[in-house]
C-alpha cells in the first residue's frame, strides 16, 4: 500500500476514534498473512478491516454482497460524516433489524431459486418459538439470525467451520439453553445437552461419526424450532425410524398417542436422553405406566422372556463360531446364517412396538433354531478333537513302547560288550 493511501487510512480512523482512545491500527502494520486488499473506492474497509477480512472467508462475498447493501450508507465517502450518512444508514442492526436485513434477500424466492436455498425462513420463524418470542413480545433473549449463523462469516451448512454443521448445532444451541440464567424465567431446563451428548443419538453422531445421527434441529426444526406436541412426537422419531413407527401405530399404544393420551416414543424412550430399552428391562418399561400385576405388565414379562432367551442364543451362537474357528473348520456358512439369526432378533424390535406377542415368540424360535445348528457343529467338532485325541493314546503308546525297548536292546549290547 503507497504511503498517501496508508496517510488516508490513519486519518480517517483518526476521525472515527471518539476521545483518547487509540486510532485503530493501519494496515501497513498488519502481518501479511492478515492483510486484506483494500478497494481505494471502497472506504469502509479502511477502518473496518477485521470485519472485511471475516466477511471474505463466508458465501455472501463470493455473490458480490457489500458492506453498505446491510449496513446502508455511502461507500464512496473518505469522511466518516459521510460514509455514515443517508436514509438507508443502519449502522450495528438490532435483533429486529438483522431479521429485515436477512429476509430483504432470503425471502425472495427468485434470488433463492438460483442457489437452490429456500425461501420460506421468515414465515417458518414467525412460528417458532423463538421468532413468537422476539416479534411477538420483543424478548431480546430470541435470538436473531446472527446468532446461529454469525454475522460476518456466513458459511453454507456442508462446512465443517460452519455454527450450523451437524456437530457443531449442539454448540451453536448450547450458547443460550446452557445459560441458567437465560433460561430460568422460561422454565427450561439446561441439562438436554448434556443427556444429548449421553444417548445414542450423541454417541453415534460424536464418537461413530454417523452423520445421519439426529441433532437439535431434526427434532425440533430449525428456522421453524418448536417442541414437538404429544400427538407428533411419534411422527418426528419416525422421519428416521421408519419401521419403528409403523409398528407402533399398528399396536395398541398408536391410537393413545393419536388422542394425545401417549407422548409416543418418549413413553418408554426419553427424548434428550434418548436410549435403547434393554432385554432386561423391557417389563421395566412397561411398569412405569401399567400395575405390576396388571396384564399389560405380564405382557411385557413375556416379552422380555423372549428378548433375553433369543438374546442369550445369540451369544451362544457367535461363541460356538469362535471355537470352531480354533478349531480350524471353515466358519462361512455358520457367519451366514448368523448373520440371518441377527436379522431375526432386529426384528423382534418391531414386534415389540407393536406388541405383537406372537411374532416375537415366531423370531425368537428363528433365532434359537439356528443358534442351536451353529452349536451343534461346534459339539460335532469338539467330539471329532477328542477322538483324535483318544486315537492318539495307542499311538503313543506304540511310540513309548519302541523308545523303551530300543533303550532296553542298546543297555543289553552295552552290557556284552563289557
Amino acid at each position: 500500500m503507497n504511503a498517501s493511501l496508508a496517510a488516508l487510512a490513519l486519518a480517517l480512523c483518526a476521525v472515527a476514534t471518539p476521545g483518547n482512545v487509540a486510532p485503530r491500527t493501519p494496515e501497513a502494520s498488519i502481518p501479511v498473512q492478515q492483510q486484506v486488499e483494500i478497494d481505494t473506492e471502497y472506504s469502509c474497509v479502511v477502518c473496518h478491516v477485521e470485519n472485511r477480512r471475516a466477511f471474505t472467508l463466508g458465501v455472501h462475498s463470493e455473490r458480490n454482497i457489500r458492506c453498505h447493501d446491510c449496513h446502508g450508507g455511502d461507500p464512496t465517502g473518505l469522511e466518516v460524516a459521510t460514509a455514515h450518512t443517508g436514509s438507508d444508514w443502519i449502522g450495528t442492526p438490532d435483533k429486529i433489524e438483522t431479521i429485515d436485513n436477512c429476509t430483504s434477500c432470503h425471502s425472495d424466492p427468485d434470488q433463492m431459486r438460483q442457489y437452490g436455498l429456500p425461501a420460506g425462513q421468515l414465515a417458518e420463524f414467525r412460528t417458532s418459538r423463538h421468532g413468537l418470542l422476539l416479534l411477538g413480545d420483543g424478548d431480546l433473549n430470541a435470538p436473531t439470525c446472527t446468532d446461529c449463523h454469525d454475522a460476518h462469516t456466513i458459511l453454507p451448512a456442508n462446512d465443517a467451520r460452519s455454527n450450523v454443521y451437524p456437530t457443531n448445532i449442539v454448540r451453536t444451541c448450547s450458547r443460550c439453553h446452557e445459560d441458567q440464567s437465560m433460561m430460568e424465567p422460561y422454565g427450561l431446563s439446561t441439562q438436554q445437552v448434556h443427556r444429548y451428548m449421553e444417548s445414542s443419538h450423541g454417541k453415534s453422531l460424536f464418537e461413530k461419526e454417523n452423520f445421519s445421527a439426529p441433532t437439535c434441529v431434526d427434532c425440533h426444526g430449525s428456522h421453524a424450532a418448536l417442541p414437538p406436541q404429544v400427538d407428533q412426537i411419534a411422527n418426528v422419531c419416525g422421519q428416521c425410524h421408519v419401521p419403528a413407527r409403523r409398528a407402533f401405530y399398528d399396536g395398541p399404544h398408536g391410537q393413545a398417542a393419536r388422542d394425545g393420551l401417549l407422548p409416543g416414543c418418549t413413553a418408554c424412550h426419553s427424548n434428550h436422553g434418548t436410549e435403547r430399552i434393554a432385554p432386561d428391562q423391557i417389563a421395566a418399561a412397561c411398569t412405569r405406566c401399567h400395575a405390576e400385576d396388571s396384564e399389560p405388565a405380564a405382557l411385557g414379562d413375556r416379552m422380555q422372556d423372549f428378548a433375553l432367551h433369543a438374546y442369550g442364543e445369540l451369544h451362544a451362537a457367535e461363541e460356538a463360531i469362535e471355537n470352531l474357528v480354533r478349531a480350524g473348520h471353515q466358519t462361512r456358512d455358520y457367519r451366514f446364517r448368523y448373520r440371518a439369526a441377527l436379522t431375526a432378533y432386529a426384528q423382534m424390535d418391531k414386534a415389540q412396538h407393536s406388541l405383537d406377542i406372537e411374532t416375537l415368540e415366531d423370531l425368537d424360535r428363528q433365532t434359537s433354531s439356528i443358534s442351536r445348528d451353529i452349536r451343534s457343529a461346534e459339539e460335532v467338532a469338539a467330539e471329532e478333537v477328542w477322538e483324535h485325541k483318544l486315537i492318539l493314546i495307542p499311538v503313543w503308546f506304540f511310540a513309548l513302547s519302541g523308545i523303551a525297548l530300543a533303550l532296553f536292546k542298546l543297555r543289553s549290547l552295552r552290557a556284552g560288550e563289557e
